[in-house]
């Protein structure tokens, strides 16, 4: 028996070593795929990373930066007064050769032209249909309203300072927008049109009558500055225009808003329609945002100041106080800082008529960018903005 055992023996431990033998290339071979495999996941992924790496841009220049940010977001300029150089140069025909070839050239006279507006990445402007202060700055009576000033009636001359705003949005559709709402506004921007609503420049254009401010709203007028260079019967202005030429520092006829007034800042928010305080006293200032000294609440709406800059680095009326660019912050309203230099680089005092001289070698861009951060600091940069005035000023900042 144990002879033949010992026989058997080899024979079943040959097979079992085969056994184990064949399973052990088994196990190599899949330790092998397996290594194999994650050699590849992990070569794959150095190569991806590479690649990534050699094609991953560098830091973004301002420029850059600016111009991405462009593609996105609209650059809104508060204010811009086109339309009445189209009536001092042209007397508003915009259809002849003179006009049309210069203005989609970039050679218009002025500040503003297709090719200007394009370059500047422009993505919305406030188009002003701004005409002047009546003759009689002291009778706000509808008689005297009713009668002209420059030879046309005002509320008239305002209508065609609309209707040449219009006819040019009409000539060139693919650059501008009709006049928007904040639905059309963002698709129109996203179309490659500019944002084009329109502003009155002083309530002395709807002549006392709010049916003519609501038909201008219906119009494509989307704010109201209170006054201009005049007060009227609704507020006070900053600055008065004087008999001979020029202005000075207005004396204060209703101490901020009137009654009047007050009824007609509530009918422009029922409107949805902006009030504008680029050019009212600094009583005016404070009531709207409700800081009066008469315990009007004022608006219920956020305001602007259409081209307005910091009164604490230039100390002009038309200017903004510290004071109000805190009310400006806690209205969630906004200042759309102005390019003029009269209005970003002053002397520290005033002259007889209560203006300030202009240092013309510190009013560049810089200047300007002094505003923004100023105002910025003080109210937050969600309540800043630009309002250039262009073609509403006689100089623009330099380099």
């Amino acid at each position: 028996m144990e002879k033949n055992a010992s026989k058997k023996l080899p024979a079943a431990t040959s097979g079992v070593s085969r056994s184990l033998h064949s399973k052990r290339t088994r196990r190599t071979s899949d330790y092998l795929a397996w290594a194999l495999l994650l050699l590849i996941l992990v070569a794959g992924q150095w190569l991806l990373w590479l690649r990534t790496l050699r094609a991953a841009p560098g830091p973004l220049t301002i420029e850059e930066r600016v111009q991405k940010i462009l593609t996105h977001t609209p650059l809104i300029d508060g204010h811009n007064d086109l339309p009445i150089l189209l009536r001092i140069h042209l007397k508003n025909h915009i259809y002849g050769d003179n006009f049309t070839e210069a203005f989609k050239s970039g050679k218009f006279v002025g500040h503003t032209d297709i090719g200007r507006l394009r370059q500047g990445r422009v993505g919305g402007s406030f188009w002003s249909v701004f005409v002047p202060c009546p003759d009689n700055k002291t009778d706000f009576s509808d008689e005297a309203y009713a009668q002209t000033w420059g030879g046309n009636i005002g509320v008239r001359l305002t209508f065609e300072q609309v209707d040449v705003t219009s006819r040019l949005q009409q000539a060139y559709p693919d650059v501008f927008s009709a006049p928007p709402n904040g639905t059309t506004a963002l698709q129109a921007f996203r179309e490659g049109k500019i944002i084009s609503p329109l502003g009155i420049e002083g309530l002395h254009s709807i002549g006392n009558s709010l049916s003519q401010l609501r038909i201008f709203h219906e119009l494509g007028v989307s704010y109201a500055t209170l006054t201009h260079n005049c007060h009227n019967r609704y507020a006070d202005a900053a600055l008065t225009e004087q008999p001979g030429g020029g202005v000075v520092e207005a004396e204060p006829l209703w101490n901020g808003v009137s009654p009047a007034g007050q009824d007609l800042v509530f009918e422009m928010n029922r409107l949805g329609m902006l009030v504008d305080l680029a050019h009212v006293s600094t009583d005016t200032m404070r009531d709207v945002l409700g800081a009066g000294k008469n315990g009007w609440k004022g608006s219920r709406a956020p305001v602007i100041f259409s081209h307005s800059s910091a009164r604490a680095l230039c100390p002009h009326p038309r200017n903004v106080p510290d004071d109000v660019l805190h009310l400006v912050r806690e209205r969630n309203s906004i200042v759309m800082v102005n390019f003029a230099p009269e209005f970003i680089a002053c002397t520290d005092s005033v002259n007889a008529n209560g203006i300030p001289g202009v240092i013309h070698e510190e009013a560049t861009l810089e200047r300007v960018v002094d505003h923004i951060v100023y105002i910025g600091t003080i109210a937050g940069y969600d309540h800043v903005g630009l309002g250039s005035d262009f073609d509403g000023i006689a100089s623009v900042p330099g380099d």
